[in-house]
């Protein structure tokens, strides 16, 4: 299982789309993802306060497109671990579950209480 954080917004265009294409496809050519132990640090890296989020849990089996494992941009995490790059349209039926994922009054994030059940 990997994990993509975007917006409601943005998630009801690509469900109204039939796929997801998020501007980082057009413009570094893959979906930024991350594996699970990645997400929290991800969120707060980069969204912040944000409470207007969906987290995707995405299934690499059902993926119609290659997702390769690389290292992260510089920069953009802390961890040496490598990330799960989606390379191509994210397929609607490779998303197994949406979460809601809002930051706490803080403005941080934690893992969504829903996640430990996959």
């Amino acid at each position: 299982m990997i994990f993509h954080i975007v917006s409601h917004r943005d998630w009801d265009a690509a469900l109204r789309a039939g796929s997801y294409k998020p501007e980082s496809l057009a413009t570094e050519g893959f979906i930024h993802c991350s594996r699970y132990e990645q997400v929290v640090e991800t969120a707060n890296l980069i969204y912040k306060g944000r409470g207007d989020l969906v987290l995707l849990c995405i299934d690499e089996k059902k993926l119609a497109v290659p997702v390769k494992f690389e290292p992260p941009a510089a920069g953009r995490a802390r961890t040496s671990t490598d990330f799960p790059h989606v390379y191509g349209a994210l397929n609607l039926d490779a998303v197994v579950k949406v979460l809601d994922f809002a930051c706490t009054k803080d403005g941080f994030f934690a893992l969504p209480r829903e996640l430990g059940c996959l």
